[in-house]
């Protein structure tokens, strides 16, 4: 990957490598409170997916920014239904991946947590099943008592925050109550449209593939407008940072609150 921004007169032109990326995406110093970084990749045209997938959009620079940003996290934040429709599981971490996590003073593998207002995740899910540190599902009072205790039985740590929906600012306190501050959140649309709406998102890194995905797709945000939302108006981001390499451009935009 190469830089187009910001601009550096001593840059000649040179493939970044793994300790300029990790400088770049590495989250703020000494943080003390949760810090939210979504990822998403788009097609030039604005799709969220291809066949009702990102894969189709994706290449292998996104894909290392991706791993990246999961290996600078104390936390991956996913909604239930990316998480079933993408078959996730327990993050994966070899030797060198182990390695660059133990140089940023974290754990060796950062756990999933789940948003799922109804516990509607199986508890037999790869996501909880098939990984190396307890799940967390984030999830409210009137989910199904007996969907909870499946889950809890099955190995996840199952978190209430809210009563019948999901109170993400509630969910993300409690996240940074067990420590979990640096919070990398990989979708779906409907979760981080309502992150977006409760002005939450700290981060947002945007890879744009050169593709015409047509009609029908949607976007990175989803939902209805909330009035009561606490983001009642766009909120101003900062970019950061713009990479490039065939033809995709790898974004980084940061919130300005100082407007």
């Amino acid at each position: 990957m190469h830089r187009l921004w910001p601009p550096d007169p001593s840059d000649t032109g040179h493939a970044l490598s793994d300790a300029e990326l990790e400088q770049l995406y590495d989250y703020p110093a000494g943080l003390e409170r949760p810090w939210i970084q979504a990822n998403f990749v788009a097609s030039a045209d604005g799709a969220v997916a291809v066949d009702d997938a990102s894969e189709g959009l994706s290449s292998p620079a996104d894909k290392q920014v991706f791993l990246l940003g999961r290996d600078l996290a104390d936390v991956i934040l996913v909604g239930a239904g990316t998480a079933l429709a993408e078959g996730y599981r327990g993050a994966r971490s070899g030797e060198r991946r182990r390695a660059r996590r133990r140089r940023f003073g974290l754990s060796d593998v950062p756990p999933i947590a789940v948003v799922s207002r109804r516990c509607t995740v199986p508890a037999d899910a790869p996501v909880i099943t098939d990984t190396s540190v307890p799940t967390i599902v984030l999830t409210t009072t009137t989910a199904p008592p007996e969907r909870r205790a499946a889950l809890a039985d099955a190995g996840a740590e199952v978190v209430v925050a809210g009563g019948e929906t999901v109170d993400l600012a509630a969910a993300v306190t409690l996240l940074g109550e067990r420590g979990l501050l640096r919070i990398d959140c990989e979708g779906g649309p409907h979760l981080f449209g309502s992150l977006v709406a409760a002005d939450l998102v700290d981060e947002l890194c945007l890879t744009y593939a050169p593709l015409l995905a047509g009609p029908g797709a949607g976007r990175i945000v989803a939902g209805a407008p909330d009035p009561a939302a606490a983001m009642s108006a766009p909120r101003n981001m900062e970019l950061t940072s713009l990479l490039h390499e065939d033809g995709f451009l790898l974004a980084r935009y940061r919130r300005d609150r100082s407007r």
